[in-house]
């Protein structure tokens, strides 16, 4: 129900409210000779980009080739490929949208890659959602395995409820990940061995900077017992938290996130989620080490313009 009544607010201010409002400024700051058509004209072209991105826009998947350069790689590890999908949000993919989940997993384990993550918010409100959509999750598998974290909406907190039922479907959710086969991660690591060397993947629970975000990442926690030689890929779905915790209180010397979904809208180079996020989209640095941030697979509001969903695939490459 929370996901229409979002939808529905959604469809509400994409084909009445800011059509009205795109007229009405047109015919309050134009020439009287100009205001009527340009208003009618303005407020045409919202709702066909609104349909456009409802529509079309919603369904486009790009997979997103990526090479990552690290003078610390381990020499073993030239060449790993990992790929990274984020924000799925299932709960929107019912009905007829459902394909494109399916056309995500085909393209996913098209790619043959060493390791498969997920960054984060696989369902929209609660894990009744994702029963249907096992089937398709089961079928993603890597040799080195498939490794997820929890993101903001996984832990149910937009849901209308006491504590003790958000917490248990926070705990139905991390059951499901696990049944799907992945190997869900809360602050806490797992080794990936290639002879005498080896590779981290470290998952982070949500921390993000806004006060309602979950705060449950915990850095120490995470990279227990391991020495700072380690290679890291620390999975954090908040970017926000690269430069507020992972880069002050580790080494992790790649970090992969999801969260801000690009704003699934990007016009020219820009989106409206830059106002809020420095790190929104693709691949930043800060001395030696990297984080990328994908811009998602799906969304809560089915609606993408300028941005569609992704998959990203990962290269590591070692310096000589």
């Amino acid at each position: 129900m929370m996901v229409q009544y979002v939808n529905g607010i959604f469809l509400l201010i994409g084909f009445v409210i800011a059509p009205l409002l795109c007229y009405g400024v047109c015919r309050w700051l134009l020439p009287r000779r100009w205001r009527c058509k340009i208003g009618v004209a303005g407020a045409a072209v919202i709702i066909l980009l609104t349909a456009y991105g409802w529509t079309f826009g919603s369904q486009q998947l790009t997979v997103r080739p990526v090479t990552i350069v690290c003078s610390d790689l381990p020499q073993a590890f030239d060449g790993y490929r990992i790929v990274q999908f984020s924000d799925a949000h299932v709960g929107t993919m019912t009905g007829w949208r459902k394909a494109m989940l399916q056309r995500a997993v085909d393209s996913i384990m098209n790619q043959r890659a060493d390791m498969i993550v997920f960054t984060g918010d696989l369902q929209n409100i609660e894990p009744h959602e994702l029963p249907e959509h096992l089937a398709q999750l089961s079928r993603l598998k890597a040799p080195d395995g498939v490794y997820s974290v929890l993101g903001n909406h996984d832990y149910a907190v937009y849901q209308k409820a006491d504590s003790a039922t958000k917490a248990a479907n926070c705990r139905l959710t991390c059951e499901y990940e696990r049944r799907a086969g992945w190997q869900l991660l809360l602050n806490e690591h797992r080794t990936i061995r290639r002879g005498s060397d080896s590779l981290i993947v470290a998952g982070m629970e949500n921390w993000g900077v806004a006060k309602r975000m979950p705060h449950r990442g915990d850095v120490g926690k995470t990279l227990a017992g391991l020495q700072r030689s380690a290679f890291v890929v620390m999975l954090e779905h908040d970017p926000s938290a690269w430069r507020a915790r992972i880069l002050p209180e580790s080494w992790a010397q790649l970090t992969l996130s999801g969260h801000t979904h690009g704003g699934q809208l990007r016009l020219f180079g820009w989106s409206p989620v830059s106002f809020t996020y420095d790190e929104w989209g693709g691949l930043y640095h800060e001395g030696r080490r990297h984080l990328f941030v994908s811009t998602g697979l799906g969304g809560l509001i089915p609606f993408r313009l300028g941005i569609s969903g992704e998959i990203v695939v990962i290269t590591l490459k070692k310096t000589l």
